[in-house]
């Protein structure tokens, strides 16, 4: 390969750098300006709604033709239960870690705390709780209709509707191949936006910190900061040694892979939201050596599935809130609730404020050890606490896609290092093959 194919790319065309410069020209917007920076919100909104606009319509396609592609049922199924089979071991691990350290740290003991049901009512309210039990989430999979799936915002729809298709694709045989062929033109047309939608990511993060920053700014002194940082050290703790050991387990360095994905990890430290960077980490992956079929069906999965970050949030945050308003949760009590919690962690999407809403829905069904009005005291600092939760989240999917990969033997781990210890190189062949593309 020539000098000029891997040399890397100048810092000002670097998508991370102005990501940065924009989520530090954010931070001081909202220190300085926090009344005005407080209506900043809108321009993080604006960004997470361009990706919404595409997330539905990629899961789909990626699925479809990864699955399509596969050419035998049974193999799918394969992939499909190992996927499901690392996800749920990750999840009672990330459960577990959250239980361990809120226990041992006890960051709410001593608070005494007294609620008033009504002044919490509308925290609850706005929080999006319905309290939905075991019948009501597996009825929630299935859309009443094929276009609901993509208008109702619920990710997890989509990923069972491109299933059925994926199926009914692969049973037509040749007939089949000339659907799939336009399924990957308009696969190859989507990620072709995404790539024009992500110019705006900088301004997203601006907009995203600021508000952040202006809104809350003065609310996180106090005995929540205790929470926050229990929070993110517990988060630390499981990427460097549970992920960092999956990873070691797998073949590469967990850290060569955070740099890897530093764009996509700055992106979603701005706008509080690892959908945002979906379409984004499948195709780094793919690029890294892994198979199209695993990522397509791995990613879209994992965003339901395998939110560890969610995870460590739901057993600290509940936790937390007993603690804080006197009550004492003995053992049974909280292994109980952690496999509820297995449960209802799969139905968080991988949105801003999904955590809260999930949380919410987990105290009522405890609501008899654990008040259900508690929500409203971390409510103030939820928007601090997504941060690390969304990053977790992400990592997790990344390195789970990667573990899959390799147990079905798609994996290509001379790609993947060459990749890792270089990350320009994804860069050069992409432009590289723009160069190509132009007349």
């Amino acid at each position: 390969m020539s000098t000029a194919t891997t040399a890397r790319r100048p810092l000002y065309k670097q998508l991370y750098f102005w990501v940065l410069a924009a989520i530090a020209l954010g931070i001081v917007f909202g220190l300085v300006f926090p009344h005005e920076a407080a209506g900043s919100k809108w321009l993080a909104d604006l960004f997470v709604n361009l990706i919404k606009v595409v997330t539905a319509p990629v899961i789909f396609l990626t699925v479809v033709v990864g699955i399509a592609s596969l050419g035998n049922l049974a193999r799918a199924g394969g992939l499909a239960l190992r996927t499901i089979g690392y996800f749920i071991v990750m999840t009672i691990i990330a459960l577990a870690i959250g239980l361990i350290v809120v226990n041992v740290l006890q960051p709410g003991h001593g608070l005494n705390l007294h609620i008033d049901p009504k002044a919490a009512d509308k925290t609850i309210k706005d929080a999006g709780a319905a309290g939905e039990g075991v019948t009501e989430f597996i009825l929630s999979l299935v859309p009443t209709s094929f276009v609901g799936a993509f208008t109702g915002g619920q990710l997890i729809q989509v990923l069972v509707v491109a299933i059925l298709v994926a199926i009914a694709l692969s049973t037509l045989g040749e007939r089949g191949k000339p659907i799939l062929r336009a399924f990957e033109s308009l696969s190859a047309l989507m990620f072709a936006v995404i790539k024009a939608v992500m110019y705006v990511a900088p301004i997203g993060a601006f907009g995203g910190i600021a508000y952040t920053v202006g809104a809350f700014g003065s609310k996180i002194l106090g005995s929540l900061v205790f929470l926050m940082a229990a929070f993110y050290l517990t988060c630390v703790v499981f990427i460097v040694v549970v992920l960092g050991l999956v990873a070691r387990w797998v073949g590469f360095n967990l850290f060569k892979f955070l740099r890897y994905i530093s764009d996509e990890l700055l992106i979603v430290l701005g706008t509080s939201s690892s959908e945002t960077v979906l379409p984004r980490l499948m195709t780094k992956l793919e690029a890294a050596g892994a198979s199209r079929s695993v990522v397509g069906l791995t990613i879209p999965t994992g965003y339901s599935f395998n939110l560890d970050g969610t995870c460590i949030y739901l057993t600290m945050g509940a936790l937390f809130i007993a603690q804080a308003t006197g009550h004492d949760i003995g053992l049974a009590t909280q292994i109980g609730l952690l496999l509820f919690m297995l449960l209802s962690s799969k139905g968080a999407a991988g949105v801003t404020g999904a955590g809260l809403v999930t949380l919410a829905a987990s105290l009522q069904a405890f609501g008899t050890v654990i008040p259900v009005v508690g929500i409203a005291l971390i409510v103030g600092i939820d928007r601090f606490m997504s941060e690390a939760r969304a990053i977790t989240n992400v990592i997790g999917n990344g390195v789970g896609s990667l573990v899959v990969a390799r147990w079905q033997g798609e994996l290509d781990r001379d790609r993947l290092k060459q990749v890792l210890d270089n990350p320009s190189t994804v860069d050069a062949e992409r432009d590289a093959a723009e160069l190509v593309g132009k007349p």
